[in-house]
This record gives structure tokens, sequence and C-alpha cells, in this order.
């Protein structure tokens, strides 16, 4: 798929996390060319702002998993979205609070002990995707990545509810368990072997799905997983799904087929894809406009798509 110059060029005219990806995923240039682009993340744009509201104890927004959306953790989640260095000293210091306070006893990342007698199973895996992506050094992140294993469901999927009763996985705790051990796999290649097992057992639960439908029915799960708001917070959408499958260049399923069909519906005549807007709640700014054209949602879509139809 040959990048159209319009597109590309309104790309790279776009945050400097914007640019490097653009670079990296759709241009293929090495390395050393779109490295230089990903050091500007911390000195300007998006991350810039998000570093720089960062407490003086580390922390954002005063607290560790909330208020939503402008805690630590979910302010973390977005600047690794962005692709900020994995070595920036602000990032190991957040990744220091969580282990700080989040080690439980049963192995995973509890924040609330004085509610919850287990660790919650979202919450580990979006702090195993973190701890994972900015390399924090501390073998605890072992133990958190055994903790999701042990908590994969029969059906392949994860379920925060699962202490509750669930006895069917949740598209939500699903993604963001498979985004967390791949990042794990990713560091440790050694665990490749095991956690590609477990992985692959979780995209049979969402291809069982074809990534946004019910099973039982066939009909759209929930309309929400249609859309394309970013950054995605805890939420399971399909293009998440997409690009979490693109990440791990997961074997082509013909399952697949709906949720790509779906992407390419969404373009613009103008070879764009427009903004969803995201979840309510408190944010320090918006990267981008609901309803206006997308630099994330087209690189994401492009990106995608050219893995595809290049590697079908």
């Amino acid at each position: 798929m040959v990048p159209d110059p319009f597109v590309i060029s309104w790309l790279l005219e776009g945050d400097p996390s914007i640019r490097w990806q653009t670079q990296r995923d759709l241009l293929k240039l090495p390395a050393s060319k779109y490295e230089s682009e990903r050091k500007k993340i911390a000195k300007e744009g998006w991350g810039k702002r998000l570093l720089d509201l960062q407490d003086a104890d580390g922390r954002w927004g005063g607290g560790i998993y909330g208020p939503k959306w402008i805690s630590t953790t979910y302010t973390m989640l977005t600047l690794r979205l962005l692709g900020l260095q994995t070595n920036h000293p602000q990032a190991k210091m957040a990744c220091k609070i969580f282990l700080d306070n989040g080690r439980y006893t049963d192995g995973g990342i509890n924040f609330f002990s004085y509610s919850l007698k287990y660790s919650e199973t979202c919450v580990t895996s979006m702090i195993l995707a973190l701890l994972a992506y900015f390399s924090y050094p501390d073998e605890y992140v072992h133990s958190i990545a055994s903790y999701l294993v042990s908590q994969q469901m029969p059906d392949g999927g994860w379920n925060c509810k699962s202490y509750k009763g669930a006895t069917h996985s949740s598209f939500h705790t699903t993604i963001s368990a498979l985004e967390g051990l791949f990042e794990y796999e990713s560091l440790f290649p050694e665990k490749k072997k095991v956690i590609t097992k477990v992985r692959e057992r979780g995209h049979e639960f969402l291809l069982a799905h074809r990534l946004y439908k019910s099973h039982r029915t066939g009909k759209v799960f929930d309309a929400k997983m249609t859309t394309m708001p970013f950054p995605p917070r805890w939420r399971f959408d399909f293009i998440r799904a997409l690009d979490y499958l693109r990440a791990c260049n997961a074997p082509h399923d013909e399952r697949m087929n709906d949720a790509i069909e779906l992407l390419q519906t969404k373009q613009k005549k103008d070879g764009l894809w427009a903004m969803n807007s995201g979840m309510s709640g408190l944010k320090y700014f918006d990267l981008e406009s609901a309803g206006q054209p997308s630099r994330w949602n087209t690189l994401r879509a492009l990106r995608i798509l050219n893995w595809w139809n290049n590697e079908k």
C-alpha cells in the first residue's frame, strides 16, 4: 500500500509523537532517523505538556489511579502511547510509585487494599504494560506477569470481575492483559515461548467474537466498541484491538475481516479518519477534537491496513 503523499505530509505536520510513528510505521525509516524525532516528545507538544504537569512527588493529578483521567496511571498510559522514550526519568519516578503503593500479597497490583482483598486484573494489566514499556528494573514485574497468567479464564480472556463470579471474559480486561503481556514479552524475550501461548489463547477469545461482536448472536456487542476514541483509557474498541494485533504481528485470520472492513468504511473521501469523543471525566487537554480529522486515527488506520494488505 503506497502512502498518499498528501496524507503523509499532513501527518508529518503533527505532534512529534505522530511524526516519529509515521516515520517508523508508514515510511519505514531506519531507527537512526525516527529516534531523533522521538526524543522531541519530551521537549515539545503533547508529551512536554503532560510531563510539565507532573507533581513534585512524581504523581499526576494528586493520585495514582484516580482521579480519572488526570491521575498517574492514565497520564502514563498516554505517554506510553505517545512513545515517550523508555528511559525517561520522570516516567521511572512514576513506576517506582506504582510498585511502592501497589505490591500485594497475591502477586499482582492492588491500589485499593482498603476495599479490595485481591489485585484488580485491569489495573494490574495496565501497570505491567507501563513497567515493561519503561523497562523498570524490579523483579516484581515477573510476579505481576505470573499473576496475570494465573487469571486467564477458560475461554482464553480475562475479566476483572471473575472474583465476583463472572464466567465469561471481558473485552476491556482482555485487551489490557494482552497489551501488558506483550510489553512484558518484548522486554524479556526469554519468556516468549510461555507468554506467546497465553496471548494466543487471548487472541482466540477476541477472534471468536470477530473483535467486537457477540459470539452467540453475531451482532455488535456494544456500539461504543465500533468507535475510534483516543486515548482509549481502559475501554476496548475495535481499532485498539487491531492495532495490538498488528503490533505483535499476529497471524491473519478471516475472523478479523469484519473489523478491517469497518475500519475501511470509516475513511473519509480525503483519505483521513475522524476522531470520536472519548469518555467523560477530568482531563488536562484534548489531544484532538471530536468530529475533526484525526492524525492519531489516520496513522493507526493506515498502519493497520498496511499490515493487513502487505502481509496477508
